[in-house]
């Protein structure tokens, strides 16, 4: 019954979301520390040895190249009348916001509305009301401005959608961020990253905020399955956007980590085997940065149960229990056939807040002492109080200096001085939500 259940509801969602798609165009053994005005990074060099360092700009300038590349909106057809196109965007607006209702409603279905659900559900809905003044300038930002791209085709599920956040400046290709959004696995959405992708471009950097099945639509191989397929479509056709495809960054938030994690360390398998075609390489990435994220499933899913993800909805997630080892990238990265091949992995920054209690800081940390252990270069940052939404949402839409966003930026522009420069005189950005507003959502969340 759960699976003829679960198989519906994934039929149905996937069928109401290649509906609303056609519409688009596009057709630690280490020390680790907490989050300091002067911060210390962990290093990973063979772990032979760790050092404490402060963290500075390198002196070293980044030799900027200048190649041409054409605006991809300046070759797009002449805009129709203002008010044909308003029309259009909320005849779109609508049909999304249907869609994220419906298959919120077919997981609640397919989940069983029982007490601690329902509680959670409310709890959620508070906090979506009280953080709803930036939610409608954020989501206005997402539907209306020209510098957002929606529902890029990437693969030829529903699902391979991905949209990309430009920036206005296009005097020379820009860094790019490759970014997997989070949602317990259940309610991922590209749009979710809407507000990153908004304050990174307005950096000059490209975000593509990739789009991937949800549970019950598909299971975690799937997810990791779609990611994959959209880091390949940023690598090898960014630059058609006036991207850099030499500097691409990949982010994962929450659940997104994860998924971003796996794909990053299947690709390194493949690369290590024999005769496996790949549409891209680990050597393309110039980073993996992970936002409060969980990598040993074998460790989180009693912890997953008592927050409410209960196990068996979780091991539906995970492809059943004999296959938590395989998804656990903090146990993939001491497997022999991965350990040989730790050379490949790009650089490694794991961010988390100590008061997450959606997904514990200790994630991270134990993450970070596996991948120090195999002699991968790793930087764990962690944020004194931080829970989990905190560093993704109240801080962002408080407006001022936020601080991850900061480290984003000083990992991105990392040797290039004159980008740093203007990171560190750029105007604090705007407040979107009063701040007891926030305060109240803080209280309330359910994550």
């Amino acid at each position: 019954m759960g699976s003829e259940l679960a198989a519906t509801a994934g039929y149905a969602a996937e069928e109401e979301m290649a509906v609303s798609s056609s519409a688009e165009d596009g057709s630690v053994d280490a020390p680790f520390l907490l989050r300091s005005p002067s911060s210390v990074s962990v290093g990973g060099g063979g772990g032979a040895s760790q050092k404490r360092r402060r963290r500075t700009a390198s002196e070293a300038s980044l030799h900027r190249v200048s190649l041409p590349f054409s605006n991809p909106l300046s070759s797009l057809p002449a805009s129709p009348s203002r008010g044909a196109s308003f029309r259009r965007e909320v005849g779109h607006a609508a049909a999304e916001t249907y869609l994220v209702t419906r298959l919120t409603l077919t997981l609640l279905r397919y989940l069983g509305i029982g007490y601690r659900w329902m509680t959670k559900f409310l709890a959620l809905t508070c906090y979506a009301i009280l953080l709803m003044p930036g939610f409608l300038q954020v989501g206005y930002y997402y539907f209306f401005s020209t510098q957002v791209r929606r529902s890029i085709i990437y693969g030829e599920q529903a699902r391979n959608r991905l949209d990309l956040h430009l920036p206005r400046n296009t005097d020379g290709p820009k860094p790019v961020v490759a970014f997997v959004t989070g949602g317990a696995w259940i309610i991922g959405y590209k749009a979710w990253g809407s507000l990153l992708g908004k304050h990174l471009a307005e950096r000059d950097i490209i975000v593509a905020c990739i789009d991937y099945r949800n549970f019950p639509q598909g299971t975690i191989g799937d997810m990791v399955q779609d990611a994959s397929q959209g880091i390949s479509f940023v690598c090898n056709n960014i630059a058609n956007y006036g991207g850099d495809p030499n500097r691409v960054f990949l982010i994962g938030q929450s659940a997104g980590s994860h998924i971003a994690a796996c794909a990053l360390l299947e690709q390194v398998n493949k690369e290590c085997g024999e005769g496996e075609n790949s549409d891209w390489n680990v050597s393309q990435l110039k980073a993996y940065m992970g936002i409060s994220g969980g990598y040993n499933m074998l460790n989180l899913i009693d912890y997953f149960h008592g927050r409410g993800l209960y196990r068996s909805i979780f091991l539906g997630i995970m492809e059943g229990e004999q296959s938590l080892q395989r998804f656990s990238p903090e146990l993939t990265v001491q497997h022999e056939s991965v350990r040989c091949a730790v050379h490949l992995l790009p650089r490694i920054i794991l961010f988390h807040g100590t008061g997450d209690y959606s997904i514990p800081s200790d994630a991270s940390k134990m993450f970070a002492d596996a991948l120090l252990r195999v002699g991968a270069e790793v930087d764990l940052i962690l944020y004194e109080g931080k829970t989990h939404t905190d560093l993704f949402l109240q801080d962002p839409l408080r407006g001022g200096k936020d601080e991850l966003l900061r480290d984003i930026l000083s990992i991105i522009h990392a040797g290039d001085p004159i980008e740093l420069a203007k990171d560190a005189n750029a105007p604090p950005s705007r407040r979107l939500v009063p701040e007891f507003m926030l305060q109240l959502a803080r209280r309330v969340s359910p994550f």
